[in-house]
């Protein structure tokens, strides 16, 4: 079965403009894989610590010699591990905080980035022949021509995190501009119908 994990980051419920993003991209990857299955994770409702020395003395310690403590340290990060593993196509939505990705995603990257799980102990990425979707809402725009190109951070982060695990199919919807949304200059469903096609054409995929 065709399994989709949607990871979410942003905190500002049905106000969020990358979580209408991905109420689109995901009706649009369902009417493309009828049958497929779609596997959440909200960050914001998941209590995902910052890494800590008793975690990092557990990513460290081979897995035959875990201590209990060693487990349960890293119970949560095996769980994210394990929806990546178990995913064909995985759609990061997030808005932009200061050209770059929010703290709890930045999380959510440092606990799935395992040795042995998701990168090889020869630093090859582990997670091949998956798709990546990641869905961008920011304040300024940078694609292509803008002036402020060279401050697209979070694309590039993410491309360079998901490519280090081994995904190479990346696909960026960059809903640049989104602050019209929030300034009252354009309505949520006039400014996602703009990136629609995109959105329509990543989720096909």
């Amino acid at each position: 079965m065709t399994r989709l994990l949607v990871v979410e980051t942003s905190p500002r419920g049905d106000h969020s403009i990358s979580r209408n993003m991905t109420r689109r991209f995901v009706a649009d990857w369902r009417a493309a894989h009828p049958g497929g299955e779609v596997v959440e994770r909200d960050l914001m409702e998941t209590e995902l610590p910052f890494v800590t020395a008793p975690w990092l003395q557990a990513y460290f310690t081979p897995a035959g010699q875990h201590s209990p403590e060693m487990k349960e340290a890293l119970r949560l990060s095996d769980t994210l591990v394990g929806e990546i593993l178990a995913a064909g196509h995985i759609v990061i939505a997030t808005p932009v905080y200061n050209y770059n990705v929010p703290a709890a995603l930045k999380a959510w990257v440092d606990h799935i980035v395992r040795k042995g799980l998701t990168l090889g102990f020869d630093g090859g990425g582990l997670v091949t022949g998956k798709t990546a979707t990641v869905l961008l809402a920011s304040g300024g725009v940078y694609t292509e021509g803008s002036p402020i190109r060279d401050r697209d951070i979070a694309s590039q982060y993410l491309r360079l995190i998901l490519g280090v695990i081994g995904i190479i199919d990346v696909r960026v919807v960059a809903g640049g501009g989104a602050k019209a949304v929030d300034m009252g200059e354009q309505t949520m469903d006039s400014f996602i119908a703009t990136i629609e096609p995109e959105i329509e054409r990543a989720a096909a995929a």
